[in-house]
């Protein structure tokens, strides 16, 4: 038996750091000593537990004292609090970050592109966050792409459920706007571009059928997206009911990015998954979202982003009166929702603000009307639940995939602390641990 500390994880383990998956041997057997461990399933804390990992997948959790650790090597994580891997709901890996050039899209590759995503993966796993669903992108399947890149071992990143693209009227929320008339958009960026209920039928099969494991439909307008409001409805209540319809027959979902009370509210009654953003949540689409079960995934730190670099490097003026418009509504919409006990999915639309930065977003939801422990679920177990993934990751249990990470102090007391994770481990592969190789980086 060998007890290891964090810096010894690398050796110790004999994984590779550079993204090359382990295969599961009956002698692949590590067990985790966690001084605090999150049990999400329960919510509660439970001290000096041992975690066995077999392989991928988590055999058992015992107290430490109770564990038989016979041949198993032993990670001494006592000094930590461990933490199922996080899980974000909104995310846009491919491509560049937000800027102030609407032509921005426009001057990239697919292939770089998707390069560019394999450095935003890599952020975003280091920084504990070993699952995302990623919402979109204007490059037509390149999130497929990165994905697969990702599930074969060719580069390091987090578990992927990817949209494809996105599913939106022409000139909405979901386009590369702004430009000049003559401007012509490639193909591959309008792959989803539909405006009757016949073409969004067309349009979920051909995502699905390139490799889309759900549909993210835009609802309404956009805050980002130049010459469209917010508050408007892109699609009627029966338009998002035949992208629900036809999505159902392939055995997947739709998400909608919805702002205003009226599209959230067509949405709703249409049988989305989720909404995102929500940022005109009235007391009336609580109550439906209540009485149909709609996950909430509201990006509640990102408007402080938007409105700090924004208006330091000149973003246009469009962008930063919608910004301010819907930042404090959103975050009151938010907290009405918890009030009344709307399930909740973390999700932070990174892409918007750099990768890597995912779990700023906790303080804005304790802020906002969440305990510490409701904000972790809904990046763990309720994220899992969300994407109908529960009984395979989320929570720290056997049968699950052996994702965890370590972070210092109690982020029951300070979420902060889950900005500065120490070390991840993502379906029993060791990822980083500090201090030799570190996990996040200090922003």
């Amino acid at each position: 038996m060998t007890h290891l500390p964090i810096k010894a994880l690398a050796a110790a383990l004999a994984l590779t750091l550079a993204g090359a998956s382990v295969a599961a041997t009956p002698d692949n057997i590590v067990i985790v000593r966690a001084g605090r461990l999150v049990d999400v399933d329960q919510g509660r804390v439970l001290n000096d537990q041992a975690i066995r990992i077999e392989g991928e997948r988590i055999t058992r959790v015992e107290p430490y004292s109770a564990a038989s650790t016979g041949d198993a090597r032993v990670l001494d994580w006592s000094g930590y609090t461990v933490l199922p891997g996080l899980i974000d709901l909104h995310t846009h890996l491919v491509g560049d970050i937000q800027s102030d050039n609407v032509a921005a899209p426009l001057m990239s590759t697919s292939a770089r592109d998707a390069l560019v995503g394999v450095r935003n993966a890599r952020d975003t796993l280091r920084a504990g966050f070993t699952t995302v669903r990623d919402v979109g992108t204007y490059r037509a399947f390149t999130d497929v792409a990165l994905r697969n890149a990702i599930n074969e071992g060719l580069v390091e990143g987090p578990r992927m459920f990817v949209a494809g693209a996105y599913v939106t009227v022409s000139g909405g929320g979901g386009e590369v706007t702004g430009l000049a008339p003559d401007v012509q958009v490639p193909a591959d960026m309008r792959r989803g571009v539909a405006n009757s209920e016949a073409e969004i039928r067309q349009r979920v099969r051909e995502l699905l059928a390139g490799g889309a494991d759900f549909i993210k439909l835009i609802a309404t307008g956009a805050v980002l997206a130049a010459g469209t409001e917010p508050g408007a409805p892109e699609y009627s209540e029966a338009e998002i009911r035949a992208a629900v319809e036809e999505a159902a027959l392939h055995g997947s979902f739709v998400v909608a990015h919805a702002h205003g009370a009226e599209g959230i509210k067509r949405a709703v009654r249409a049988g989305v998954r989720s909404i995102e953003h929500g940022s005109y949540l009235d007391d009336e689409g609580i109550a439906l979202m209540k009485k149909h079960g709609t996950w909430l995934v509201a990006d509640v730190y990102n408007g402080d982003y938007i409105e700090e670099i924004g208006r330091r490097d000149g973003w246009p003026e469009e962008i930063l009166r919608k910004n301010n418009e819907t930042t404090q509504t959103q975050r009151d919409g938010f907290a009405k929702a918890v009030k009344a006990g709307v399930r909740i999915g973390f999700g932070t639309d990174s892409g918007v603000y750099p990768h890597g930065q995912n779990a700023r977003q906790f303080a804005y939801m304790v802020r906002n009307g969440q305990t510490p422990m409701q904000a972790i679920s809904a990046a763990t177990i309720s994220a899992a639940k969300s994407l109908g993934r529960d009984s395979q990751f989320g929570s720290i249990a056997a049968g699950k995939s052996a994702d965890l990470i370590a972070v210092p102090g109690d982020p029951l007391t300070d979420v902060e602390v889950l900005r500065r994770v120490e070390a991840v481990i993502a379906q029993g592969r060791l990822v980083c641990a500090a201090p030799e190789n570190r996990c996040t980086q200090p922003h």
